[in-house]
C-alpha cells in the first residue's frame, strides 16, 4: 500500500522550508493514546486542551503532547507530568522544565510574552541533552506511527539523549520527522544514524543541515534562506546566523540573513508547486504541495 511518505520520498520532494513555524514550543507530558487532534482527544482533560490551544493561537507558541517511547496502552492519570518550554530564536535559545500536577495551571501563562521569549519564571533552566522529539501520532497520519515509533525506540535505546514521542510537528509525508530543541531545527526522512549525528551536533552547538526542513523560529521563506546560506558558507554554529528582514509576499520574498561576524546575504526565495501532485497526508487527495526555492543569493557589500 502506497503512503504519503513513500510518494514524497520517491518524488524527491525538497525538505527545505517545510518546518512548522513556532518561536516557542510548549510540551506537555501525556502518556496513553492520542487522537488526531491530541490536545482535545487524549487523556488530557479536553476542556483544558482546548483552552490551551485557543490561548496559544497567534502568539508564536506551538503546544504539543509528549510521551516516552514504548507501548502506549490506556493508563491511569499522572499525578505529575513533565513540562518543557523551549524558545528557538537565534542567540536567545533556551529550554526550561517543570513538573505540574494540573496542566490547567498553564492557562495562567502570558502566551504572547512566551512567544516573544519571556518565560515569566516558569520552571527551572533545563541543562540536559538536547531534546529529540519524534512524531509518532498514528491517529494523525499512519506514516508517523509506522516510521516514527521505531526511530524513537532506537534513539531511546541508544541512550545519552532526552527522547520523546510528540503528537505533531507538521509534514507527515516527510516521516519519520524529528525536531531538535533548543535550536528548533526540524528534520525529515530521518534515519537513526542521521538523527544521532544531528543530536551530537546540537550538544556541541552545531547544526547538521542534511535532511533539515528548517529552523522553526522563522516563517518558511526564511527557513529556506538560512539553510541556503549555511550550504553556501559551510557555517555550522547554531547561533551564528539570524534573519534580520523579510520583504515581499507570496510567491516571492527577499530575505536578509546576517552573521554574528557582521556579514550578511540577500536571498531571494520563490514559492513553487511540487509536481506531480501527491497526498500531503495519507488518505487525502493528491495536490501539488508548496515548495520554497532559493533562486538567488548574494552577499551584501
Amino acid at each position: 500500500m502506497s503512503t504519503c511518505a513513500t510518494a514524497s520520498r520517491l518524488l524527491a520532494e525538497p525538505l527545505s522550508g517545510t518546518a512548522a513555524p513556532a518561536r516557542t514550543w510548549l510540551l506537555i507530558e501525556q502518556p496513553g493514546p492520542w487522537g488526531a487532534k491530541a490536545l482535545r482527544a487524549s487523556r488530557l482533560d479536553p476542556a483544558t486542551g482546548g483552552a490551551l490551544e485557543e490561548a496559544a493561537d497567534g502568539t508564536g507558541v506551538r503546544i504539543a503532547l509528549i510521551r516516552r517511547p514504548g507501548r502506549h496502552a490506556d493508563c491511569d492519570p499522572l499525578n505529575t507530568r513533565r513540562i518543557f518550554v523551549a524558545h528557538t530564536a537565534p542567540g536567545r535559545s533556551w529550554i526550561r522544565t517543570a513538573e505540574l500536577a494540573d496542566p490547567a495551571r498553564l492557562l495562567d501563562l502570558d502566551f504572547t510574552a512566551l512567544g516573544a521569549g519571556d518565560h515569566g519564571g516558569l520552571g527551572a533552566p533545563y541543562e540536559g541533552d538536547p531534546l529529540a522529539l519524534v512524531c509518532t501520532n498514528g491517529r494523525r497520519d499512519r506514516c508517523c506511527a509506522l516510521l516514527g515509533r521505531p526511530l524513537a525506540a532506537e534513539l531511546a535505546g541508544a541512550g545519552g539523549t532526552e527522547v520523546w514521542e510528540v503528537t505533531h510537528i507538521g509534514g507527515h509525508r516527510f516521516a519519520p520527522t524529528l525536531l531538535v530543541l533548543p535550536y528548533g531545527y526540524a528534520y525529515g526522512r530521518a534515519t537513526a544514524p542521521a538523527a544521532k549525528e544531528a543530536l551530537e551536533a546540537a550538544r556541541e552547538g552545531r547544526i547538521v543541515t542534511a535532511n533539515s526542513r528548517g529552523r522553526s523560529a522563522w516563517a518558511r521563506p526564511a527557513q529556506a534562506a538560512d539553510l541556503a546560506v549555511r550550504a553556501l558558507t559551510g557555517e555550522e554554529a547554531a547561533e551564528a546566523l539570524d534573519v534580520s528582514a523579510t520583504t515581499g509576499a507570496a510567491p516571492r520574498w527577499t530575505v536578509t540573513v546576517t552573521h554574528t561576524d557582521g556579514r550578511s546575504w540577500q536571498v531571494v526565495v520563490e514559492q513553487g508547486a511540487a509536481a506531480p501532485a501527491r497526498p500531503e497526508s495519507c488518505g487525502r487527495a493528491a495536490v501539488p504541495p508548496a515548495r520554497m526555492d532559493v533562486v538567488h543569493i548574494a552577499p551584501v557589500v
